[in-house]
């Protein structure tokens, strides 16, 4: 039973899926000035991770046959035989369901309707058609991934007013500018993998050196787009320290990688680049939501007069 268990969790992808409900969770916290409402907070918090879980089962079954032949995934459930392929389309529309259920339910309608192209997006436009039809293929289709922060600010305000969509869109950028980077770092050292499964991934198709390039040209640009909820108004200094840091940091695993040391340091930038997302929405967080109860009460106040 505990077997079986471990293969149906697995088919969710638990790793990258807590990376994408994290990035939701700060969408709902930074939507407000205080705490979010609890209802839609915890659904919709239920029910992007269910639709996530969901995509990410339909992303197995579509990739079983490159699964099998790619030493990354070889061990995954349908490429060894564990599950059929009847029991995870099953298991992948019950999350779904269960996502969109909840979310038109007990949160809203938009956020049912924004999740649902997401999954949509990542499912079956990226993992069907794109990741096979282009080079670019986690750049077009990074919007999807990229979706998460404004499906949790969707779920508490239900984007009433211009602001609201601005402000999510701009960490939904963040995310998008973010991803080629981080894939590419992880193309460049399975590139031999995704060879063999015929998949056209950047480093297949156009060169491990073009990559790097590609690479180092997209951290730039991220650590500029980073720069703009600061710019905006939408965070303090506290978060722009801290975006800064990183990104120098990121900055220099890039530059490291024109030249790198030695073959497995493309794994370093890769596995630095999920450090880096996280802490960056880390200090967005708490720039915007602790940092002002942190603030010490002023001895004196100047009453006003008359």
């Amino acid at each position: 039973m505990r077997a079986k268990f471990d293969q149906y969790w697995a088919l969710t992808k638990p790793r990258v899926v807590a990376l994408i409900v994290f990035t939701a969770f700060v969408g709902m916290f930074m939507a407000v000035p205080g705490l979010p409402p609890l209802r839609q907070s915890v659904f919709g918090f239920i029910g992007i991770w269910l639709a996530a879980a969901s995509a990410a089962a339909v992303n197995h079954l579509i990739d079983q046959r490159i699964d099998k032949v790619m030493v990354r995934t070889a061990d995954r459930p349908l490429a060894t035989g564990s599950l059929k392929p009847a029991q995870v389309l099953a298991f992948a529309v019950f999350l779904g369901a269960a996502s969109m259920a909840i979310l038109i339910a007990l949160v809203n309608p938009l956020t049912a309707a924004l999740t649902f192209a997401s999954l949509i997006g990542y499912a079956i436009v990226y993992t069907g058609f794109l990741k096979r039809a282009t080079p670019q293929n986690i750049v077009i289709g990074g919007i999807a991934g990229a979706a998460p922060p404004l499906l949790g600010w969707s779920a508490v305000t239900g984007m009433q007013n211009e602001w609201d969509w601005a402000h999510a869109l701009l960490l939904v950028l963040i995310i998008f500018v973010w991803t080629p980077p981080h894939f590419w770092a992880l193309a460049i050292f399975r590139r031999e993998d995704y060879a063999r499964a015929l998949v056209p991934m950047l480093p297949v198709t156009h060169g491990v050196q073009y990559t790097r390039w590609q690479i180092l040209l997209y951290t730039v640009l991220l650590v500029a787009v980073t720069i703009l909820p600061w710019a905006v108004g939408m965070s303090g200094l506290f978060y722009l320290g801290g975006a800064l840091v990183l990104g120098l940091v990121f900055l220099w695993y890039a530059w490291k990688l024109m030249d790198p040391p030695d073959e497995f340091f493309a794994m370093r930038v890769f596995n630095y680049s999920v450090v880096y997302l996280m802490a960056l929405f880390a200090f967005l967080l708490l720039d915007h939501w602790l940092l002002p109860f942190l603030q010490p009460a002023p001895l004196f106040e100047l009453q006003r007069v008359g």
